[in-house]
């Protein structure tokens, strides 16, 4: 499998640069066209604002300039991002509804995204956006840090593994990234006082499946309740120099709400590498 098409999602933060940086580099080592996604987010009166204590007309039109800035200034990025590249490309730009960005995730191959800063939240966009197109786009998505470097993702990876629909569904849609990596880490997480680092059997039979791949992967067991599965995986991440984390999103999502699962809401939470997550 390799990524066709790249979706990353633009907006006019600051944070937006390493985003479609990372996501041009994606696209350029995978040879897939790039689709910069701008969502125009609408503006509302303020609360406690009658409409006779201040000028409407003005208020209105200010906003609507302050939105097309915005846009502007995303699209601007963009643009800078991918000059002289090589990348096939193209720019949408929506007006905002809740499930935007998840609808036009359903045709691509790999979605970039954003995590919020909580410190510097961008008016309009959920802060659980990440959480929300991985639970239900039904495609494989790339986080990226608020803060971070803006190096090519992947060169040594921890790939978080169990038993489950939802870590084979991130590994296999990460072969990509799995057979481009000098290193994989299958990270097993489980309280088996018995086995060696490496000696998880889900974790040998994932290894084997990976080496079929061309994978050069290797075994880490992390004895544990997997309660602490979160705050394990960020410690190893932090441990063993990876710069990128791939694993499965649990948790279940409808419109307007998003429930992720202990770990993968402990790890988005304290993510300082990319994240890859399927669903």
């Amino acid at each position: 499998m390799t990524f066709k098409t790249i979706l990353v999602q633009c907006d006019a933060s600051d944070a937006a640069t390493s985003r479609m940086v990372s996501a041009c580099d994606v696209a350029r080592r995978s040879g897939a066209h790039l689709v910069g996604l701008h969502v125009n987010v609408p503006f509302e009166l303020p609360l406690g604002i009658s409409h006779t204590s201040f000028d409407m007309e003005k208020f209105c039109s200010e906003c609507r300039a302050a939105v097309r800035a915005d846009a502007e200034k995303s699209a601007a990025c963009f643009r800078q991002a991918v000059a002289n590249q090589g990348l096939s490309f193209e720019w949408r730009e929506i007006e905002y509804r809740p499930d935007a960005v998840v609808a036009y995730a359903r045709y691509a191959d790999l979605i970039v995204v954003g995590r919020s800063d909580p410190d510097a939240p961008i008016a309009g966009i959920p802060a659980d956006l990440a959480e929300a197109v991985a639970l239900n786009s039904g495609r494989a998505v790339l986080v990226i840090p608020h803060r971070g470097s803006l190096a090519i993702p992947g060169k040594t990876v921890l790939l978080c593994w169990k038993d489950s629909r939802e870590a084979a569904r991130a590994a296999a849609d990460a072969l990509p990234f799995l057979q481009a990596a000098e290193q994989v880490i299958v990270l097993t997480i489980g309280i088996t006082p018995s086995l060696k680092d490496e000696e998880s059997p889900a974790g040998i039979k994932a290894i084997a499946w990976l080496v079929r791949h061309g994978v050069k992967a290797i075994g880490h067991h992390q004895n544990g309740a997997d309660g602490d599965a979160g705050a394990f995986i960020l410690s190893r991440a932090q441990d063993l120099g990876v710069d990128l984390i791939v694993m499965g999103a649990y948790g279940h999502s409808r419109l307007r709400e998003v429930v992720l699962g202990g770990a993968s809401r402990t790890v988005l939470a304290g993510m300082k590498v990319p994240v890859f997550m399927a669903h």
